[in-house]
């Protein structure tokens, strides 16, 4: 099974991909598994999953008051802003995982703080490894020093917020049932992966770019 375990749609406010594109393109890719991790909400993941013939994970990115948490096996949106602890501890209580992305990228303002990382780290489950978005090698390269060190399952994903994103990076790991036997499937797993195009950063940024002016006309009006 090949699984992107953290990848958007159109439901991000930064991200230029439809449900239905979304979808196409996974299918094409030959991904047998995808966790939709749109920031601070679940819609885009159970759209996908609405149609798609591969399975969904349904997810989230959560921008915690220390950084961004992803919680997967999810039934419904966690709020942001809340500490990593209490981020930690909703996911926990829809019986979801937690993974950590793009630890230590050191251009990702919103990437967890490292002490934050710490101090929740008895809980987490999963630490992402390679992120096709992360600039820097040495930050992937250190992240999966510190999965190694801390005996965490590792990741790989392609963040993807566009069409030509997807299937460039992927964890492939053994089918798996539930969250529990995932996690064992995990740990089998192996990171595949190649760095996206620099100029995706420049899509996103004109995205948010457009949503952020469009909220202001919609405020002004």
């Amino acid at each position: 099974m090949k699984a992107d375990l953290h990848a958007h749609t159109h439901f991000s406010r930064d991200a230029v991909t439809s449900v239905e594109t979304f979808t196409r393109r996974y299918e094409q890719a030959g991904i047998d598994c995808v966790a939709v991790s749109d920031h601070n909400n679940v819609d885009g993941a159970f759209a996908v999953r609405e149609i798609a013939p591969f399975r969904v994970i349904v997810a989230e990115e959560i921008k915690s008051t220390e950084g961004e948490i992803i919680g997967l096996f999810l039934q419904e949106t966690v709020r942001k802003g809340l500490s990593p602890e209490d981020t930690v501890r909703a996911i926990r209580e829809q019986n979801g995982l937690v993974l950590i992305p793009h630890p230590f990228d050191r251009l990702r303002g919103s990437a967890l703080r490292e002490e934050a990382l710490l101090r929740i780290l008895p809980d987490v489950d999963v630490i992402e490894v390679f992120n096709a978005r992360t600039l820097l090698k040495a930050d992937d390269d250190r992240g999966l020093r510190f999965a190694q060190q801390h005996g965490k399952a590792m990741s790989a994903a392609t963040d993807a917020h566009t069409p030509w994103e997807i299937g460039v990076a992927y964890t492939v790991l053994p089918a798996f049932e539930g969250p529990d036997d995932f996690l064992a499937s995990l740990g089998r797993g192996t990171i595949v992966g190649k760095r996206s195009f620099i100029s995706v950063h420049l899509i996103s940024t004109w995205a948010k770019i457009k949503w952020r002016l469009h909220l202001g006309r919609r405020v002004a009006g």
